[in-house]
């Protein structure tokens, strides 16, 4: 069914890990922003950044498996008639986007991993996650964490603009354009039946 509705849908498997990478992602921005943020009690604190830690490690290991998914199963062509500059700044975007859910991630960890308080990691405070091993290959650790902050932070913000633009085009293209790019992506929403074209890589 090259031409059929399927092919222009995304793949349930696509769609599961789509919504359940952007609930996380909220639950981070809104642990990041309160324990950031907030005046709470040092033990909440600590519950809510060991969610965040939690939390945090999810969305890689579901970026790993949208990256797989990916690089296995092709995604549904563009609406027809989309301009060639948008279809490259929709790439961007999506390039963008999992180049952050990849990052962040990571440079979490290794502040986590550098930190002189060397507190551990508990998933949902079941499965023990180890550090980093990057104490011994920096030579200023304290530093090295410093730095890394303030990279997260920034990128938290980052990913946070970015995930209002994401969220903020795939509106304009349901109400204003009126094309499939936001249905494609919900499960149960039947599609029009105008042709597509091809993306351009």
């Amino acid at each position: 069914m090259a031409n059929g509705v399927s092919a222009r849908r995304y793949s349930a498997v696509a769609i599961l890990l789509h919504w359940a990478s952007a609930l996380c992602v909220l639950v981070l921005i809104g642990l990041g922003l309160t324990m950031t943020h907030a005046a709470l009690a040092p033990l909440r604190q600590f519950q809510l950044y060991q969610w965040h830690k939690s939390v945090g490690v999810t969305v890689l290991a579901l970026t790993a498996l949208r990256v797989l998914w990916r690089l296995t199963h092709r995604p549904p062509p563009h609406p027809a008639g989309m301009p060639a500059r948008e279809r490259r700044a929709a790439g961007a975007a999506h390039a963008l986007l999992y180049l952050l859910l990849v990052g962040l991630p990571l440079t979490g960890w290794a502040v986590v991993s550098l930190s002189p308080f060397n507190i551990p990691t508990v998933l949902y405070g079941i499965v023990p996650w180890p550090h980093l091993p990057l104490a011994g290959l920096v030579p200023d650790p304290a530093a090295a964490e410093g730095i890394l902050k303030q990279v997260h932070a920034l990128g938290a913000w980052f990913l946070a603009a970015l995930l209002a633009v994401h969220v903020a085009a795939a509106l304009r293209h349901h109400l204003l354009l009126r094309d499939d790019v936001l249905r494609r992506m919900l499960p149960g929403h039947p599609l029009s039946p105008a042709p597509t074209v091809e993306p351009t890589q």
